[in-house]
């Protein structure tokens, strides 16, 4: 754990055209054949897992993340992982916890407490609501070399302006491009 004051990061990754999933659900574009000599190489996933304290994520993610487990392995690791749901769903590991409820009662009060680098991985939904109850402190969205044309957007009718301070831009080798923003307060 860090020792900084805890902070929630939304993080997307998306198509140029803003889009999360094509109309039927899929994210098979989400590798990039692209090559940017300029980029920079990727940090490996594993050491970058081990900088966040616990991801949160909607039912939606957790059910998609699952079936992509089946044949790439659970990618969070044993990083506590919390899914926002009202429905009955299976948790085949012990760092999965389940919660419904106030959204600012779960960041305030079981989050912030316990956990400095919080990440909240999907889905579209559930970033807009913490956006909306202002209780996302940064965006980080990866964009991936593609258009989609039409699917599930990232932002959708947020329904209210939000003002960024741009706090990095980073370029990797396979052609997607991390924006880094610190969503302003008050």
């Amino acid at each position: 754990m860090t020792t900084d004051a805890p902070k929630v990061t939304a993080h997307m990754v998306s198509s140029l055209d803003g889009f999360i999933a094509k109309k039927d659900g899929s994210v098979s574009w989400l590798e990039s054949a692209d090559t940017y000599e300029k980029g920079v190489t990727e940090e490996s996933a594993e050491e970058f897992i081990k900088t966040i304290d616990c991801f949160v994520m909607g039912s939606r993610t957790y059910e998609h993340a699952l079936e992509l487990s089946l044949k790439f392995g659970w990618p969070y690791g044993d990083v506590p992982t919390f899914v926002l749901t009202r429905r009955d769903l299976p948790a085949d590991r012990e760092s999965i916890e389940f919660y419904s409820g106030d959204l600012k009662k779960f960041v305030n009060d079981r989050l912030k407490p316990n956990y400095r680098n919080i990440w909240l991985v999907g889905g579209a939904v559930l970033v807009k609501d913490f956006i909306r109850l202002g209780l996302v402190d940064d965006i980080r969205q990866t964009i991936v070399p593609i258009i989609l044309g039409d699917g599930t957007q990232f932002f959708d009718r947020i329904g209210q302006e939000q003002a960024l301070h741009l706090r990095d831009v980073t370029a990797y080798r396979n052609g997607l491009v991390e924006l880094w923003y610190e969503v302003r307060k008050g």
